[in-house]
């Protein structure tokens, strides 16, 4: 849960790197908030079929859209790739595909033009 709150709370910070916990912690966190919510909005007859969206989750999603941008250009710069990467899920299937295997991709070992190595950093403070 930590990690969900942390990358809420750096809901605006785009520069930087996300570790691969901190990043599928939040994916984690996000897709129970998601069904909870939709399963509220079931229940209490808030749910369109129409428009497939219901009150609770519709709001959540809003919410959430630029945290969840932010920490998927973070973990993009965590292997060294920019930000812009995210575009190729545009592209139907394979760009999915392919950003799934940048994002499950490993860390960066040694620090890049996005800042020093998240988990090189952790582990220090770890240790101290």
């Amino acid at each position: 849960m930590n990690w969900y709150l942390k990358a809420l709370t750096n809901y605006i910070e785009f520069s930087g790197r996300a570790r691969r916990k901190e990043y599928w912690f939040f994916i984690l966190f996000n897709i129970l908030i998601s069904i909870a919510f939709t399963i509220i909005d079931g229940v209490t007859g808030l749910y369109s079929i129409e428009t497939g969206v219901g009150l609770f989750s519709g709001i959540y999603s809003l919410f959430i859209l630029v945290p969840s941008i932010a920490v998927g250009v973070r973990r993009l710069h965590d292997t060294n790739r920019s930000g812009w990467w995210l575009l190729i899920s545009f592209i139907p299937l394979i760009g999915a595909i392919i950003l799934i295997v940048f994002l499950a991709s490993d860390s960066n070992p040694e620090e890049n033009q996005y800042g020093p190595n998240p988990k090189a950093t952790a582990a220090k403070a770890t240790t101290a």
